[in-house]
């Protein structure tokens, strides 16, 4: 009877304990921030442990040091970035049984190109916060940094020739630069997105590492000033050879010709589309608790 009792309180334990765990988080910021900053992505980090008790949050840090990683959100090849996040998380042992990934900004795009190029550790549910993912055109109106030179020399970069390999190969802003009057050269010399997209090719692989996400959501800033097109966050995008008129992902030829799996996903319930209120990368912590949070509980 005693070893009976036993038997069930380790079965009552098991289970408790299953149901306790909460799924790890891995927050990647954005362009100019890091990882730790306690007005940005700490403050998150801070909201998502009080809120879930017991998790484990893992915000990327790409470089030596603070400074090193919002430097390297300007100037480190996007591939370099994503193959040292793939490495990361594939040697963190909290994340060997799975994650949730939420992404701000080019965060949210970078967090896709993990999660169609390194399927392990599986990525469970993917939150893109005001992610470019058909890119971004047209200036830098809100370019942050800590000082302006930074950002006027990208622009300069921008201008002399966005699909030049040296460009491309050494900012980070070019290689998700999607010009709709150029769409030739795009495809042909972006070394980032245009990959990720599917724009050269089919990679199978790709196709079936996002389509094993179990929910992709997409959050679109309504009042967007930074991002060019906004609808780009909802996978979106100018109508090729004009940059006036906008079409939805679902009339896209993307979307259309099923290069990423979305339009199964589609079907399968698996895209959110989100909007709220608010410039770039503004919202409140009530709408976080209330819309964000119930994605990763």
């Amino acid at each position: 009877m005693a070893a009976f009792r036993a038997a069930v309180l380790v079965l009552l334990g098991l289970r408790l304990g299953c149901a306790a765990a909460a799924v790890p988080l891995v927050i990647w910021h954005g362009m100019g921030d890091s990882c730790c900053n306690p007005r940005s992505i700490g403050y998150i980090k801070k909201i998502v442990e009080n809120k879930i008790p017991g998790i484990y949050v893992l915000s990327l840090k790409i470089g030596n040091n603070l400074i090193e990683d919002m430097e390297n959100s300007f100037f480190m090849n996007a591939n370099d970035q994503v193959r040292d996040v793939c490495g990361q998380l594939a040697n963190d042992p909290h994340l060997k049984g799975g994650y949730n990934a939420m992404g701000f900004s080019q965060g949210g795009q970078f967090l896709r190109a993990v999660a169609q190029r390194c399927p392990s550790p599986p990525m469970f549910n993917l939150i893109s916060i005001g992610g470019q993912h058909q890119g971004s055109v047209y200036g830098f109106p809100r370019c942050p940094g800590e000082s302006s030179h930074i950002c006027d020399w990208i622009r300069k970069m921008l201008d002399l020739g966005a699909y030049t390999q040296a460009v491309q190969e050494h900012l980070v802003q070019a290689e998700y630069w999607h010009d709709p009057l150029k769409e030739e050269d795009y495809r042909k010399n972006s070394i980032f997105l245009a990959d990720i997209n599917q724009e050269r090719g089919i990679n199978e692989t790709y196709k079936k590492n996002l389509m094993a996400l179990k929910k992709f959501v997409m959050v679109k800033f309504l009042n967007d000033t930074m991002v060019d097109p906004p609808i780009s966050e909802w996978f979106g995008f100018y109508k090729s050879g004009q940059a006036t008129e906008t079409i939805p992902l679902r009339e896209t030829s993307l979307y259309k010709e099923d290069r990423l799996g979305l339009q199964e996903m589609d079907k399968a319930g698996k895209l959110v589309f989100l909007g709220v209120k608010g410039d770039h990368l503004q919202f409140s912590e009530e709408w976080f608790d209330t819309t964000v949070l119930p994605f990763l509980q």
